[in-house]
């Protein structure tokens, strides 16, 4: 493609040899760069691509897009631009084609409840035959392809890529997680979403945001950019989101007048049943899944589906046809009568409702396993503490994915919360042996609670990352509870 195409509608502050030039490829890492490619200098948290160029050049780049000074010299072209990283979504998506407006966009986002949310939508829009294309924490989907994520909203050139080769696929809907760094560090940056859905604003990454009021104005730019929204009313932070959304929108709630609706919810152990309420009809559905805040998932994809001009009949079957999902409140009976539940909660809202979801089954005893990333947000360990303390009759303090932190520290902030509780604990940093201990130590109408890592196969740790599934772990412990 031809380098004025590329930088089409690009602002640049200065610009250096020939705009004619035909450019391969685009590339953020100088190690991808291959023969007549653009490399754009992206200045990261842990490197900053500026200080490639050299190797870039020495690849074959042919363009080089900095938002610094560089020396010139055996460069074909140099061009200068206020900003590499919305830059680089710009020229991703001008060189895919700008993939995202040849689709149905729906991009998820909150703290709790992206993932659910995306397959929720995902089995809707499967009822109705439509192609999904799914973009998340799990992995990433195009129709019955299961594709490796490594963040939940990958880079905006993988971006643009990805949304490209879904539409080769002849994908004509994409159910997307936006992560609030994706929409601060530009990663969606041109992507035209059809709907944007609002779950929740709880405390998380306040290692990144600072303070809450950050967090929640980052998450808001998806509905500036949407052009339609589905907010939770009922969330603290919902009428904020409301007051920013462009075009017209969907409230959803339980507690409060929205105009979607779930009335007279009932929970049990089987599942939840309600009344949903939309346009002054009733419709009654049945979940196989556990908890107030599946309702709330629920509700706020079939607003996205309504707004996508899904049949009712479609909405109803393909949300009741939800058996679960991966490392979501998802249930293990073990043979000896008691539960063990793998979650993905790994924030304090997230912890709480968890733990007060299990509790609404009566069981006598909760046994949770639980510890706090590293290199994340540190203030949230103390009130994980506290939740876990106040919400279980039993805790082990274990490691998550403790990547460049010390342990045996992360798992002394958890304690100062739980000491502020009656709840006895102890530590056990191997995560194996901790559930190991649980599943040994559970008897008959006990839920044992392991949260953190949820769908995960691994274990990140300062000098190497190991293979771990929680799961997995559960019934090799079952195997030896047996014996």
């Amino acid at each position: 493609m031809n380098l004025s195409e590329v930088m089409k509608d690009i602002e640049f502050e200065t610009f250096y040899g020939d705009e004619e030039i035909d450019v391969k490829g685009i590339a953020y890492d100088s190690r991808q760069v291959k023969e007549g490619y653009a490399f754009v200098c992206i200045s990261g948290f842990n490197t900053d691509g500026h200080k490639y160029v050299k190797s870039a050049l020495e690849l074959g780049a042919k363009v080089i897009v900095v938002e610094k000074n560089i020396d010139k010299a055996n460069s074909t072209c140099v061009i200068k631009v206020k900003n590499t990283r919305a830059t680089l979504a710009k020229m991703g998506s001008n060189f895919y084609g700008n993939p995202s407006k040849k689709m149905n966009m729906v991009g998820v986002t909150g703290t709790n409840g992206k993932t659910s949310t995306t397959y929720i939508i995902k089995s809707i829009l499967d009822t109705a035959m439509h192609k999904v294309g799914i973009i998340g924490t799990i992995e990433n989907r195009i129709g019955d392809k299961v594709l490796h994520t490594e963040r939940t909203t990958p880079e905006s050139l993988d971006l643009q890529k990805l949304l490209n080769d879904m539409v080769v696929e002849n994908v004509d809907s994409v159910v997307m997680e936006v992560s609030s760094h994706a929409l601060d560090l530009n990663r969606v940056d041109c992507c035209e979403f059809d709907v944007g859905v609002f779950t929740n604003l709880t405390q998380d990454h306040l290692d990144y945001h600072v303070n809450m009021e950050n967090y929640k104005m980052v998450k808001a730019k998806l509905f500036k950019i949407s052009n339609r929204s589905v907010i939770n009313i009922d969330d603290e932070v919902g009428n904020y989101m409301l007051g920013v959304a462009k075009g017209k929108v969907l409230t959803v709630g339980i507690d409060k007048e929205a105009n979607i609706m779930a009335k007279d919810v009932k929970m049990s152990y089987e599942g939840i049943e309600f009344d949903l309420v939309y346009l002054k009809k009733s419709y009654h559905i049945r979940l196989n899944m556990l908890g107030k805040f599946s309702v709330y998932n629920v509700l706020v994809a079939i607003g996205a589906c309504i707004f996508m001009e899904i049949p009712m009949d479609s909405i109803i079957h393909g949300v009741e046809e939800i058996k679960g999902i991966r490392g979501r409140f998802e249930t293990i009976k073990s043979p000896n009568g008691f539960s063990v539940v793998v979650d993905y909660a790994h924030t304090p809202d997230g912890l709480e409702n968890v733990l007060k979801t299990a509790k609404e089954f009566g069981t006598d005893n909760i046994i949770t396993i639980f510890g706090c990333g590293g290199d994340r947000d540190k203030t949230k360990r103390p009130i994980m503490g506290e939740i876990a303390g106040r919400l279980s009759n039993h805790c082990i303090i274990t490691n998550d994915n403790p990547r460049s932190e010390n342990p045996e520290i992360i798992s002394k902030e958890i304690e100062v919360g739980i000491k502020k509780t009656d709840c006895p604990f102890e530590k056990i940093l191997d995560r194996r042996e901790a559930i190991f201990k649980a599943v040994l130590m559970a008897k008959k109408g006990d839920v044992v609670i392991i949260a953190g890592k949820g769908h995960e196969t691994y274990q990140i740790f300062s000098d190497k990352t190991i293979h771990f599934d929680d799961k997995e772990v559960v019934f090799q412990a079952f195997e030896e509870d047996k014996q």
